[in-house]
């Protein structure tokens, strides 16, 4: 059991890690930007160190300042919550390099999963269907109309790294696919320090559903079955539902099975969201 961690979050993702911690008697060290200077959780915690202005690239993703808090701090490990590094294999590299556990899966695992173009390759190994499209990273503009043009419109353009919608965009034509796929490489490279996107085929009016596992390090992983988190707005989640209203039994069994098979391909460990696109059939696709 640790006795103190740094929390690499903000808002009401620290604030959950921090009463956590309270419970099991473990110390806290909250980060925080300017911007959240004044945010009521940093009270919570047993200390808080200031990392940089407002812009999350100079503070909450800037690795040398996470590493230099936590030496501060004193702490035996990082959480990274979710967002932001939580998906950064070398972030959890180089914490463990710091002799600092990361609070996560490993960094083997990470990588497999967390670029969501090895994510693609790993399903495929696993025999867990996919969304047709790429089959690796999309170098430029000209690369993605041609490869639009073999998959059809409309297609959506995703950044490999990092999640919550961010460069994500749909496109219908090669004009939206152009104008769309810039922005989509700036918003990421913003977001998570890397641009690279890959294009997927754009299912209309599925329901997302996601399979939350757990897993240790002799093997073992467990499904706690599945949640509907169709309704979204800008591609992020605002109400999860469980059990997903449109599955069957059938199908259901054969989402949360896909999702272990998923994290024992991968050889996960620790909490994990595997997550689909069920199409009209009941067909699913895991997209990451």
């Amino acid at each position: 059991m640790f006795t103190r961690i740094l929390i690499a979050n903000r808002g009401e993702i620290a604030l959950r890690i921090i009463r956590a911690c309270k419970e099991l008697g473990i110390e806290t060290v909250a980060v925080y930007s300017q911007a959240d200077q004044h945010a009521p959780y940093l009270h919570l915690a047993d200390k808080a160190i200031c990392i940089g202005p407002a812009n999350p690239g100079e503070s909450y993703l800037n690795i040398p300042r996470i590493i230099s808090a936590a030496e501060v701090g004193n702490v035996e490990a990082i959480h990274p919550g979710y967002g932001f590094l939580a998906e950064n294999a070398h972030f959890a590299e180089i914490c463990r390099s710091c002799k600092i556990e990361f609070i996560g899966p490993t960094v083997e695992s990470m990588r497999s999963l967390g670029d969501k173009v090895a994510a693609r390759k790993l399903a495929k190994k696993a025999g867990v269907r996919t969304v047709p499209g790429s089959e690796g990273a999309v170098p430029d503009e000209d690369t993605a109309v041609k490869m639009a043009a073999e998959i059809g419109y409309p297609v959506i353009i995703k950044a490999a790294s990092g999640g919550g919608g961010r460069g994500m965009r749909v496109a219908n034509n090669e004009a939206t696919l152009r104008s769309s796929f810039r922005s989509a490489q700036t918003e990421a490279e913003n977001a998570f320090k890397d641009g690279t996107l890959y294009l997927e085929k754009f299912i209309e009016q599925p329901r997302h559903v996601e399979v939350q596992v757990l897993a240790d390090h002799f093997g073992n992983v467990v499904h706690l079955w599945e949640r509907d988190c169709s309704l979204q707005r800008r591609h992020q989640k605002l109400i999860e539902e469980s059990p997903c209203p449109i599955l069957d039994d059938k199908s259901r069994e054969e989402i949360c099975t896909a999702a272990v098979k998923l994290a024992k391909t991968a050889k996960y460990t620790s909490a994990g969201t595997f997550e689909f696109l069920v199409d009209k059939r009941k067909k699913f696709y895991f997209i990451e």
